[in-house]
């Protein structure tokens, strides 16, 4: 768990963490900016939980981060990947300033996450489904070496109508996988219009209790839930843990949330990112300039 600080005492959890989270969502669309493409909106969503993993949940060592006792994070949906490099910028993984350098040549922050650019990132992903395969392969792989490390993979409810998850659902479950945790990104939108006018996902809980895992439902924004629900999963025995996270597609900016050209079709102007910017400026104080413009 790294800040590269003490840990955040409990009183002060969601504050500090909130307003942590404004940041990451501030250099989240400064570089899917400068970069003239990305997704956004997913990536918004999935911000806070993300955040909460990497400085609240996981054990592992910014100045190691390739230890084979570390905790592993596997971003399944591998297109809000903007976030993810925002929030290991933040925990001193990568300089911040590299986030400007988003789809560029020559830079390592692909569109997708990359393992032989970052070798943080413990997979190549983006083909949905596929991520959450390796994290299945991860844990059962690390329980074979009788490591304490714990898998936490991160899926889109889109990403759900992949056959592939139900097959490794289905696998993790007949293996009893206690080390490792799914978390959806329950945005309830995918590229083109709602989940449930393409392809309805519900009954989602009852899917997944029926293969065998252990199912949280939580406000994928509430920092306060996201610290009961993953210490509880830490305590389940011979079970996959699934937190199934309610979230707002484009969390935080106005005009993104709810909408789902914001999943990426959209190319994010200047006007809008100063916008969204000034929504995101820290609490009490007045917008910050946009750093990279």
């Amino acid at each position: 768990m790294h800040l590269g600080t003490s840990p955040i005492s409990t009183g002060d959890l969601s504050a500090t963490l909130s307003e942590l989270a404004r940041q990451v969502r501030r250099w989240t669309l400064e570089s899917i900016y400068h970069a003239g493409s990305g997704h956004p909106g997913g990536a918004l969503s999935a911000v806070d939980l993300m955040l909460y993993l990497f400085t609240q949940e996981m054990r592992f060592d910014p100045e190691d981060a390739e230890n084979p006792s570390r905790d592993r994070f596997v971003l399944s949906k591998g297109h809000a990947c903007p976030a993810l490099y925002a929030v290991a910028a933040l925990v001193g993984l990568l300089p911040v300033q590299e986030l400007r350098a988003l789809r560029k040549l020559n830079g390592r922050l692909q569109g997708h996450p990359h393992r032989l650019t970052t070798p943080w990132v413990e997979a190549s992903t983006g083909s949905l489904g596929q991520g959450f395969s390796f994290a299945i392969g991860q844990a059962l792989g690390l329980r074979y070496q009788e490591r304490p490390s714990r898998v936490y993979v991160m899926l889109g409810d889109g990403e759900l109508q992949e056959g592939e998850v139900w097959e490794g659902a289905m696998c993790a479950g007949h293996y009893k996988l206690d080390n490792l945790c799914a978390v959806i990104d329950y945005n309830k939108l995918q590229s083109d219009d709602a989940n449930a006018n393409i392809m309805t996902l519900e009954p989602l809980v009852d899917k997944w209790r029926a293969f065998n895992w252990h199912v949280e439902e939580i406000d994928g924004h509430d920092f306060g839930e996201m610290a009961a629900v993953f210490q509880r999963a830490r305590t389940v025995r011979r079970k996959p843990t699934v937190v199934v996270a309610h979230t707002v597609k484009g969390k935080g900016v106005s005009f993104m949330e709810g909408a789902p050209a914001w999943h990426g079709s959209l190319k994010l102007r200047k006007t809008e990112l100063e916008q969204a910017l000034r929504e995101l400026a820290p609490r009490g104080k007045p917008a910050e300039e946009n750093a990279y413009a």
